[in-house]
């Protein structure tokens, strides 16, 4: 108790609790100490300027890349002809197995069974009473002929079966181009194939039965054992290839092929009555085995065509259905 004439003490500012413990635990880490003089921060050194490194390259901006009419692609662009089609087919053709194994079976079937077929009749001594000694490669191309079918068959069918022929006609959208490249390559590999080993068969037997009273061939027949039956046989192979296209089916267009080529014969054979005798004869006479006989002047028939017929008549039947191919490969999908 203070009396009214002593003058009152001054109070000291009052703290708060916080304010307290805040005394009592000490400064907070890192702030300022009381009583402390705060520091300067040191004068920063002029820093020196650095040189960028450039990268190396650096891409044109796209006005520099558009400008001018637009982008200039470095590779050639060059337009598509009938060559390079015929450059993939050949590519394609020679590079699967199926044209190894077709075409060399048919060598080993034409020479094998002609070479037989000479020595055979050498050694019997039989008498040719002046057949040419040319006809009897009949049998061996009459065989030979199937693997030529076969591969027609496949050069088409087989893209279809694997899809490949998506790729085909994504690379070359012209269809009738991707055809036409089929047949040329085809016509010719086979015609060289098959003009090689007839001759080779020609000079086997002529040379065995020279002295078995045959006729000595002349020059045309010569040329139309050789090159007339190898032109046949090419023709054929390319109405399977265009039976292939149109179907796109391996086993239903060799099938088919083996029964044209087949089934006329084994028909006229069996046919006995007299009322189908006009129909056993044109059989007889237009059957794939008889005109092979005439190309090799030795026909099965003694009527119907004659010389260069068979070679005409079967040029006009694959013309007829490679343009029907033709047709079918452009208006449908794949």
């Amino acid at each position: 108790m203070t009396s009214p004439d002593q003058p009152q003490q001054p109070q000291p500012p009052r703290q708060d609790e916080g304010t307290m413990m805040l005394n009592a635990v000490g400064p907070r880490a890192g702030g300022p100490q009381p009583g402390a003089q705060p520091q300067q921060a040191p004068a920063q050194q002029p820093q020196q300027a650095q040189p960028q490194q450039q990268p190396a390259y650096a891409p044109a901006p796209p006005q520099a890349q558009f400008s001018g009419g637009g982008y200039v692609s470095p590779i050639p662009v060059r337009p598509t002809h009938l060559g390079h089609a015929l450059a993939s087919e050949w590519t394609k053709i020679k590079s699967v197995r199926s044209t190894v194994w077709t075409l060399g079976v048919m060598i080993v079937l034409v020479l094998g069974v002609g070479t037989l077929t000479g020595f055979g009749i050498s050694a019997s001594g039989t008498d040719l009473r002046g057949a040419s000694p040319l006809g009897f490669g009949m049998f061996g191309m009459l065989l030979g002929l199937m693997c030529v079918i076969t591969l027609g068959v496949l050069c088409v069918s087989s893209e279809y079966g694997t899809g490949m022929i998506r790729t085909t006609l994504t690379a070359c959208p012209s269809r009738a181009r991707v055809l036409a490249a089929k047949a040329i390559v085809f016509f010719l590999l086979s015609f060289v194939v098959t003009a090689v080993t007839t001759t080779l068969v020609a000079l086997i037997e002529t040379g065995l039965l020279s002295g078995q009273g045959g006729a000595t061939p002349s020059g045309s027949e010569w040329f139309k054992a050789t090159v007339g039956v190898s032109l046949y046989v090419a023709m054929l192979g390319l109405l399977a290839l265009a039976v292939g296209a149109l179907l796109r089916h391996s086993a239903g267009a060799i099938t088919i092929m083996i029964g044209l080529v087949l089934l006329p014969l084994v028909l006229a054979l069996f046919m006995m009555a007299e009322s189908l005798q006009d129909l056993r004869e044109f059989l007889f006479e237009y059957s794939i085995p008889s005109q092979l006989g005439v190309m090799y002047s030795n026909a099965v028939a003694a009527s119907g065509p004659s010389g260069w017929d068979p070679l005409w008549i079967v040029t006009g039947l694959t013309a007829v259905v490679l343009g029907g191919a033709f047709v079918a490969l452009h208006h449908r999908d794949v």
